[in-house]
């Protein structure tokens, strides 16, 4: 009974931690996050909720978590981290007016030391193969995908991510439409292995998530803005 008891103990304790740090990565979104926008002036002057999370990504226990929690940790963690960093040389104009910024800076994740790039694309990516994480992932620059307002959860990940993806693909800033001209964002080009990894085209990726099919097959990209998204 006492061994039950106890793991009871160790498992609830798991539950609360990993149920506070969704919450209150919830709250420093929804605080600091307008349309996209991250208010880098008011969290430079008082970083407590920022350090305190920083704080809880670094600590965080992903031992026994199943992988919708482990997607939805990193997840937020890498938008967390990147404010991070850039608030760490505030006032920058853009994220490349940082040295390396998503190679050089190591942060702690759930106990390992980890760039921006490392999270990504030999963490998150390859445990999870979803093309959907290149509309939350965001790169504190105007032309990423506009930064949530709002934590994903486990909870209900899929639908966030449904739903965010379908918003950014009806984004008339993202996906650029003049009569029959398509411009789509260079992400498109830079990962576009991830988007034909189901056997179909760019354009029959976004059309997917579109209200309004795309004119034509024939697209081209637009310059990517690399200024800051405050």
């Amino acid at each position: 009974m006492k061994k039950a008891f106890y793991f009871l103990i160790i498992v609830s304790s798991s539950a609360a931690a990993q149920n506070s740090f969704f919450d209150q990565a919830n709250n420093f979104f929804s605080t600091y996050v307008k349309e996209g926008a991250v208010d880098y002036d008011a969290i430079t002057q008082d970083r407590s909720k920022l350090d305190a999370l920083v704080n809880k990504i670094a600590s965080y226990d992903l031992t026994g978590a199943d992988k919708i929690t482990k997607k939805a940790f990193m997840i937020n963690a890498y938008n967390i981290l990147a404010v991070k960093g850039i608030v760490d040389h505030y006032p920058v104009k853009s994220p490349f007016d940082i040295k390396d910024f998503f190679d050089a800076k190591h942060f702690t994740v759930a106990g390992e030391k980890m760039s921006l790039n490392i999270l990504e694309k030999e963490r998150l990516y390859p445990m999870t193969q979803d093309p959907r994480l290149h509309f939350v992932l965001v790169c504190a620059a105007v032309s990423c995908p506009k930064l949530a307002d709002f934590a994903y959860v486990p909870s209900t990940l899929d639908r966030q991510l449904e739903q965010k993806t379908k918003q950014v693909l009806n984004d008339d800033e993202f996906i650029r439409v003049s009569g029959k001209k398509v411009k789509v964002s260079e992400l498109f080009n830079w990962y576009a292995n991830d988007f034909k990894s189901s056997g179909k085209s760019i354009i029959d990726y976004i059309n997917y998530y579109r209200d309004t099919p795309l004119p034509s097959n024939k697209y081209g990209y637009y310059t990517y803005d690399w200024s800051l998204n405050k």
